[in-house]
């Protein structure tokens, strides 16, 4: 039987394994956390994600995007909060488009769930990899007793995450480019509870924010009427972590910043004083593969700051090109992994670049009239001539426009923008013949 080991149990990694197994391979999977199906939920991150078309793509290859269906929460448009309470409504693409907030636990864990069931895949838990030959493929992993398991020399792929220890063997090889870049800001959890009979205290179907300006708080629905919060802050600086030592600190400042939030949070002080403030990383490495025997998948091979919520689909479409060239040349993994390599590498530089750019955008501009009417006229000339103008947002999150050419799409149409939103009387005029015309004239070029 054909043999292949995973490093990482988590979305991505369980996911692989589901579509390593519809393939008749048996793949051994360790995992250095305990089984969350047993002990509970620990991912130690973001309770729930968004989940767009690059991700719906991957669930429905593996068979499961029917059973997520049933359990994610469309949202079909941003909120954006004033100070003052006043509520800004945006659109996130044509009508019927959503991104879909699901639970992270309770995705990883029908997915784990879905590779068992083929009876090719054992999971194996409390076991950190230790060791590693990545010419052969072979690996050692330690189990909390501190025995060791050795993995026989093979196909050897690392879902491990951001801090994967198969990269670490990989960054001293030589001539192995590497970068970690921890961004400025941090981010710390919060909850917002269902109201009497787990009604919803914010509008459900929607993506709630917060801008304010170098920092933001957002907000995603679960499906128990409660809403998870992550409050994305600058670690050092006048408004920072640093300059909320205490939890009166903390809740005096959400009651002159977030005061709508606030009120929606009766145990605030317990959530402040108990959820951690954790640290934001981006790792970019060249190559993503190994001797055509070891491969980079997900996190492991481009972790990214979440604010395109792209992290998980970035991942799962890494599965869905690795399936595709396995259909277009055959389990050759020797060429599969190095071409594997080069389709994804640009792609996965481009989307961390993009989840910056859109962090300014959600913490600045979303709230601003320019940007708004930006979008407002992004929209009405794409709905006129959609074969000209296809929106960047919409490029990344309801396409499968591959994420680089995506990125240098974004760039031309900004361009472009800078020029119609510089016209006088704009506001007046943003829907005329002329705006049209000057557009039309720009995309012909």
């Amino acid at each position: 039987m054909k043999k292949a080991t995973v490093v990482g149990a988590g979305l991505v990694g369980s996911l692989w394994t589901a579509l390593l197994a519809k393939r008749g391979y048996r793949v051994d999977v360790y995992e250095r956390r305990t089984d969350s199906r047993k002990a509970g939920y620990a991912g130690g991150r973001s309770i729930n994600l968004a989940l767009s078309n690059r991700g719906w793509k991957a669930l429905e290859r593996a068979g499961l995007a029917e059973a997520i269906a049933r359990e994610a929460i469309p949202m079909s448009h941003r909120v954006m909060h004033a100070v003052d309470g006043s509520l800004v409504r945006q659109p996130y693409g044509k009508d019927g488009q959503a991104i879909y907030s699901v639970s992270r636990g309770g995705l990883n864990e029908q997915l784990m769930t879905l590779a068992e069931q083929s009876g090719n895949v054992h999971l194996h838990f409390d076991r950190r990899c230790v060791d590693v030959d990545l010419k052969s493929g072979a690996a050692a992993f330690e189990s909390g007793d501190g025995s060791l398991e050795r993995v026989e020399p093979g196909l050897l792929f690392a879902t491990d995450g951001a801090y994967s220890a198969i990269r670490s063997a990989m960054i001293k090889t030589d001539r192995y480019q590497y970068q970690q870049q921890y961004i400025d800001h941090g981010y710390k959890e919060l909850h917002i509870p269902a109201g009497p009979n787990g009604a919803y205290q914010m509008e459900k179907n929607a993506l709630h924010i917060w801008p304010r300006g170098g920092y933001m708080l957002i907000a995603l629905p679960n499906p128990d009427g409660s809403f998870t919060l992550t409050l994305f802050f600058a670690w050092e600086g006048p408004e920072s972590f640093a300059s909320l030592p205490t939890t009166d600190d903390a809740e005096a400042f959400f009651a002159r910043i977030f005061p709508d939030a606030l009120s929606l949070m009766p145990d605030f002080r317990a959530q402040w004083d108990t959820n951690p403030a954790s640290s934001l990383v981006i790792m970019r490495c060249d190559p993503w593969q190994f001797n055509g025997t070891v491969a980079l998948i997900g996190d492991a091979a481009h972790a990214i700051v979440p604010f395109y919520g792209q992290g998980m689909n970035a991942g799962f479409e890494d599965c869905t090109v690795l399936d595709d060239l396995l259909d277009a040349h055959g389990e050759d993994w020797p060429n599969v992994l190095p071409e594997y390599s080069r389709i994804q590498k640009p792609n996965g530089d481009a989307i961390a670049e993009l989840a910056l750019l859109n962090f300014i955008e959600m913490r600045d501009l979303v709230g601003q009239p320019e940007f708004l009417l930006q979008k407002k006229i992004e929209a009405w000339f794409s709905n006129k001539h959609p074969d000209r103008w296809t929106p960047l947002y919409t490029q990344v999150t309801f396409s499968h426009t591959p994420y680089a050419e995506a990125l240098a799409n974004g760039r031309r149409q900004e361009a472009i923008m800078r020029e119609v939103m510089a016209l006088p009387d704009l506001e007046e005029r943003w829907d005329s013949a002329d705006v049209e015309a000057l557009l039309l004239e720009r995309t012909t070029r």
